[in-house]
């Protein structure tokens, strides 16, 4: 007996180091992850000199808001920004809803439904075949939706990747809240919105956030499907300025402060106001992603 509590003694000595190592490992991690952003900021704030010779590390060199000026200066980039806050308010909720609208059917046990197998495939099919671009602009166009936000929304209604997440995440819900629900007299439309979305708000959140960030960081497709540039969504804008810069149509002051920035100090501004929505709406969805699922859902 005291050999083993001496050995298990010894254990908990060795223990002890784990959380300052784990500490240790974890603020590194995180270094590698913020570092690159702070780089990002400090050369958006400096001056074009300091940033074109390579001064710049973390802190700005040369203090100034030159690149930002020029960059809210244009109102093409607040109209590609409304754009943006439009495609977002749009197809976010509208991913959440057919996401849910099919992933609950498709949780339920072939005997419930018959087709599930067949519609599941059908679905999976198109994680790993496309018709091709030609195919997809001309699907848009004959719809008659090119220059408008319908354009950017409905091709990507169905986040398929979410479906199946969201899927198996029904599954994982107890069978024995459903069942009680049916003995009483509800519906399965009743069921899906009083048991099953409230129960599974973690998972709603983190796909919330993954169609979020996709419809925020899309510019091809709004390159494409626009052929006015006032409809360019932010990306696709931001896109356009770093690749060509268009001195036609600028104006005297445009063309001052142009001179007193350079291409790195331009594309750091631009990278940083483009993240700054998705770094904001982090906060708010992260408390979801740390709560328990069905804890404390079925008694006994």
């Amino acid at each position: 007996m005291e050999k083993q509590a001496e050995h298990v003694k010894l254990s908990s000595k060795r223990f002890e180091w784990f959380p300052f190592i784990n500490s240790i490992v974890l603020i590194l991690v995180a270094l590698l992850c913020i570092l690159p952003l702070i780089h990002i900021i400090a050369v958006s704030f400096s001056s074009s000199a300091a940033a074109s010779a390579g001064y710049v590390k973390l802190w700005p060199v040369d203090f100034t808001f030159a690149s930002y000026h020029y960059t809210a200066s244009r109102n093409e980039f607040w109209e590609s920004m409304l754009v943006s806050l439009k495609r977002i308010s749009i197809g976010t909720p509208l991913n959440l809803l057919l996401t849910i609208l099919i992933a609950y059917p498709l949780s339920k046990e072939t005997h419930s439904f018959r087709l599930r197998v067949l519609y599941a495939w059908i679905f999976f099919m198109t994680m790993l075949f496309n018709g091709g671009l030609i195919p997809w602009y001309i699907t848009v166009k004959e719809y008659g939706l090119l220059d408008s936000i319908w354009a950017l929304v409905l091709p990507s209604a169905v986040p398929v990747f979410s479906v199946v997440l969201l899927l198996n995440f029904f599954r994982e819900i107890p069978k024995e809240l459903e069942e009680a629900a049916l003995m009483d007299g509800a519906g399965h439309w009743r069921v899906l919105w009083t048991i099953f979305v409230p129960i599974s708000k973690p998972a709603l959140a983190t796909l919330a956030l993954f169609s979020l960030v996709e419809h925020w960081n899309s510019w091809f497709d709004g390159l494409l499907l626009m052929g006015n540039p006032n409809n360019y969504p932010l990306q696709s804008y931001i896109q356009t300025i770093v690749i060509q810069q268009n001195l036609s149509n600028m104006s005297r002051d445009a063309m001052l402060n142009l001179a007193l920035i350079s291409d790195r100090t331009l594309k750091s501004s631009q990278i940083f106001l483009g993240s700054l929505p998705i770094i904001l709406a982090y906060p708010f969805l992260q408390k979801y992603f740390v709560k328990g699922i069905v804890l404390g859902s079925v008694k006994g």
